[in-house]
């Protein structure tokens, strides 16, 4: 804008010194074109009474005078009787010229002619006498634009002198002007009052701030939903441009690919995984095929799906989404696994029972044999009957026990009870059981909660050893402030024992320490199962202690309520 108001008066200016200097020519012409009209007819006036009162002596007289004007006296005829510059007898019939004629018509004629060969213009005035002839003066005089190449240097010298002050002042005023209007406060354009002509354009700026802010503030607030909305999404997911650049990506999709990125906005997508399978569903997806892959990011097993975004025919991006696959691949296999085990678990028993019932069905078992069959029997169908319970309760604990309602439960009431109902088995083994605790509350389903806590008892009297001892312990942890933090359960035992490299597989289902160490102790393998899947779903912690040898301790951790 600067640059167009410099260049304008620029311009401006210098089209009025070529204005000016055309006027003040023309100005000059005139008044010197009048100047000597006025000067040709006070001397035609006063040659015109010399001769009225002296004749042609007078014209002779005036001839060795040398004067300056150039006489002529011209006859009726158009002839030449004198010429104070010629001679008369060869000079041509003079009534075609304008002021001869003029004067001969109407007493008095005018004309001025220019001659481009001397650069020079002649004025003339013709006054028609008495008798008839007609007196003519002449006078001649250089062009009125003859002087302009001698003075073209001194106009164009005048003419750079008022050019270069008037870019300078142009140059301050085209400042002046613009640093006001640069100066303008565009997001407060209201409070501006630097040119009243400026005010339409300002109030309709601050109505399109205003329709912009909010346009904005929608935008914004749009953005922020759906930031949160996919932020919070535990499956991954990834906006690719048809280049296969991110142009959005949430923080499940860094976590799930571990992309050391904070902002992958604008990057390749290649660069936050380069593994073939991802590679080629985002290859895939950006040809216009939708696809699935599966890859694996460090422990975890990724689904890749890719899908491409279509504008009409054209390929304009992809929307990839990763989901974590890990858990349910694991209990994909835990149930092959589970439903191995089960049914190893359950042919054994019931291949017992069918046997000892064939002998019996067959007649083939002594009378005095058979209550020893069906104490058999009876033991292999009880042993079912508590496989089966265990399974039930797996399977509730794994399918939905997050649902059932939670009441706010006192441990010590549930290890008591607990205790109570495992003295016979206890007395059995001359085990000896002792408790030391206090009154701990949690929030948790209560019915889950016992059975987690009976199945430690169990165990620690059931792989016990003769005339051992069980030692339970629950006390309450405080934070720093004095209010409870933690609810802890110490199920000691003087058993056989775990070995350090199975105590992380005693919590697998069906799992059991080796049968030579455990003797005749029967189990269906389930209990510490039920106990870590019960201390997980109360957000509690589970560890085993043992040398291996001699005696173990199972301890679990509950957040206090």
């Amino acid at each position: 804008m600067r640059r167009r108001i410099l260049v304008f008066t620029c311009l401006l200016s210098a089209a009025a010194i070529v204005l000016t200097a055309v006027l003040i020519h023309m100005a000059v012409y005139r008044g010197f074109s009048e100047r000597m009209s006025r000067e040709m007819e006070t001397e035609c006036d006063l040659i015109v009474s010399a001769v009225n009162l002296s004749g042609i002596e007078y014209l002779r007289s005036i001839q060795k005078l040398g004067s300056a004007p150039r006489i002529t006296l011209i006859d009726r005829d158009g002839s030449v009787l004198f010429d104070n510059g010629w001679d008369a007898s060869s000079m041509e019939n003079h009534m075609d010229r304008p002021e001869v004629r003029m004067a001969v018509e109407q007493g008095v004629g005018e004309d001025a002619r220019f001659s481009a060969t001397i650069s020079k213009r002649t004025f003339y005035r013709a006054t028609k006498l008495g008798d008839g002839k007609v007196l003519r003066v002449a006078m001649t005089t250089d062009s009125v634009f003859a002087p302009i190449p001698r003075l073209t240097l001194i106009t164009l010298a005048i003419a750079a002198a008022v050019f270069a002050a008037a870019v300078v002042i142009g140059t301050r005023v085209t400042r002046r002007i613009v640093e006001p209007i640069n100066m303008l406060d565009l997001d407060r354009p209201e409070e501006n009052t630097v040119y009243g002509e400026l005010a339409p354009l300002l109030s309709r700026m601050k109505r399109q701030n205003d329709i912009i802010a909010k346009q904005m503030d929608e935008i914004r607030q749009r953005q922020i939903e759906f930031s949160t909305m996919t932020d919070n999404m535990r499956e991954g997911m990834l906006l690719l441009d048809c280049e296969a650049r991110v142009l959005s990506c949430n923080r499940s999709a860094l976590e799930l690919l571990r992309a050391n990125y904070a902002s992958p906005v604008g990057h390749a997508a290649l660069t936050l995984n380069r593994s073939e399978p991802f590679y080629s569903a985002v290859e895939r997806a950006l040809a216009g095929i939708p696809s699935e892959e599966k890859l694996s990011a460090s422990e975890k097993r990724l689904q890749v799906m890719a899908n491409p975004v279509r504008d009409g025919d054209v390929i304009c991006g992809a929307v990839v989404l990763l989901l974590d696959v890990t858990e349910r691949e694991d209990r994909e296999r835990l149930r092959r696994e589970f439903t191995a085990n089960v049914s190893h678990e359950l042919r054994t028993p019931l291949t017992v029972i069918s046997g000892y019932a064939e002998i019996i069905a067959n007649g083939v078992a002594n009378g005095e044999d058979i209550p020893r069959f069906a104490g058999n029997i009876y033991d292999e169908t009880q042993r079912l009957i508590a496989m089966v319970g265990d399974i039930m309760t797996l399977s509730r604990l794994d399918e939905g026990a997050g649902s059932s309602p939670r009441e706010r439960t006192d441990l010590d009431e549930l290890v008591r009870a607990s205790i109570q109902r495992t003295s016979e088995m206890a007395g059995g083994m001359s085990v000896k059981v002792s408790y030391e605790g206090e009154t701990v509350e949690i929030i948790g389903v209560r019915q889950i909660l016992d059975e987690a806590i009976i199945n430690v008892i169990d165990n620690a009297i059931k792989y016990n050893v003769e005339g051992g001892s069980v030692s339970v312990t629950l006390k309450k942890l405080t934070n720093d402030a004095g209010k409870p933090a933690e609810a802890v359960l110490c199920v000691a035992d003087t058993g056989i024992g775990i070995p350090p490299d199975e105590q992380e597989r005693v919590f697998e289902r069906f799992y059991r320490v080796d049968r030579s160490r455990r003797g005749a102790v029967q189990g269906t393998g389930l209990g510490l199962s039920i106990v870590k899947h019960a201390v997980k779903l109360h957000d509690g912690k589970i560890e085993v202690k043992s040398d291996g040898k001699h005696g173990s301790s199972v301890i679990l951790r509950f957040p206090a309520a």
